[in-house]
């Protein structure tokens, strides 16, 4: 039996952040990490919204980039105190992933990170609060996922939050939020949304549904990502609206093993997370390929790209995904994104052992050891 779990209400296109006037509710704890959304007015916006529904709000800014176990728990501090009953992320993937974190243990005040950890293991939540989510950039799609990956910040390890107890009750995908991006960001979110379909394609838990929406995403990332990252405004917002379907085809479909590589040298080598996935990408499509061939090269021959037999289409999307690198001007390497060879040589093994037991791997379509998710890295470093 398959399963297939979205929020309850997407509210989506430009505006839509106007629906917030509408929502039922007494007091509302707002997410944001800087100063960004307030700088552009777009925390204004929403908070006059919100004040129309007749709703106090409370603001907790600062959740950085891989947002940390110490700060969740700050935020916890402060919904204990303020007693809200809905929670609003706003932002990239870590305002909006520490705020789910922060709901559940509003929820459960006795839970621990290591039980969160245990995939769907989570208990009940929206006994307390509902969940809002307002993405501001176009690549996570935490918005409409059932995810939370959070740091601890002691020993930089990571905790895969995964159960559809934090799926957001609504989600509001207002594509103006998405103009004010600069291009490097819009580069690294789109390829992570590329990379989220691709993988979420040739999952072993894909199925019908999330099929059509990674491969509707797919589709509109060939056609709009480099448009969006040159400043061209209609295609930013169909890039926010593509990120969007990518988001729910992998919380449903699970991911692989470039998720996988991604959260495990991302902190420690300073990689953005989205970058790393475009680094890592095509050479993860070469060593799937023997197992999820006939897939990948449906993926080619839907977008129109050049090959007759599955491996003719296979190097295609390769190819394809490569090109996308070198116009959003993205590195080929780890070598050449400036990772030193000697730190990436001392970690080799942690990095490879991590990405192996990720559980991302686990939904990946072909098998992986130790040994040959170190060859893989190897591979991808020095870009050969």
């Amino acid at each position: 039996m398959a399963r297939f779990t979205i929020p309850r209400d997407v509210y989506f296109g430009e505006n839509t952040i106007e629906e917030l006037a509408n929502v039922k509710g007494n007091k509302a704890f707002l997410v944001i990490s800087g100063g960004s959304i307030k700088r552009n007015g777009s925390l204004a916006n929403i908070e006059a919204h919100l004040a129309k529904a007749g709703i106090e709000t409370y603001l907790f800014e600062g959740v950085e980039a891989d947002p940390s176990d110490e700060t969740v728990m700050k935020g916890v501090v402060a919904m204990n105190e303020f007693q809200p009953d809905i929670i609003i992320g706003i932002g990239g993937g870590s305002p909006i992933d520490a705020a789910k974190a922060m709901w559940i243990f509003y929820e459960d005040p006795e839970y621990t990170f290591e039980q969160a950890a245990i995939p769907f293991n989570l208990p009940q939540l929206r006994n307390k609060a509902r969940f809002i989510a307002i993405p501001t950039t176009s690549g996570t799609g935490t918005e409409v996922t059932a995810f939370s990956i959070i740091t601890n910040k002691e020993t930089e390890l990571k905790y895969p939050i995964a159960d559809f107890n934090i799926t957001p009750d609504m989600a509001i995908v207002d594509t103006n939020l998405a103009q004010s991006m600069p291009a490097p960001l819009v580069a690294h979110t789109g390829m992570d949304a590329l990379t989220h379909s691709l993988e979420a394609y040739v999952s072993i838990m894909a199925n019908e549904l999330t099929d059509a929406l990674a491969m509707k995403s797919i589709e509109m990332i060939q056609e709009h990502l480099v448009a969006s990252f040159n400043g061209d405004t209609n295609a930013r917002s169909k890039m926010h609206l593509s990120q969007c379907l990518a988001g729910m085809s992998f919380s449903n479909a699970i991911l692989g093993i470039v998720h996988s590589m991604a959260h495990n040298t991302g902190k420690m080598f300073a990689i953005p997370h989205g970058c790393a996935n475009a680094i890592y990408l095509p050479a993860a499509i070469r060593f799937n390929a023997e197992e999820a061939g006939e897939k990948y090269a449906d993926i080619a021959s839907r977008l129109g790209l050049k090959g007759t037999t599955t491996e003719e289409r296979v190097s295609a999307l390769i190819e394809f995904v490569e090109g996308l690198n070198r116009a959003l001007q993205i590195p080929a390497s780890l070598q050449e994104f400036g990772v030193p060879e000697t730190e990436f040589l001392k970690n080799l093994d942690v990095i490879a052992r991590g990405a192996v037991a990720d559980p991302c791997t686990s939904t990946n379509p072909r098998a992986i050891s130790v040994e040959q998710m170190k060859e893989l890295f190897l591979t991808v470093y020095y870009g050969n």
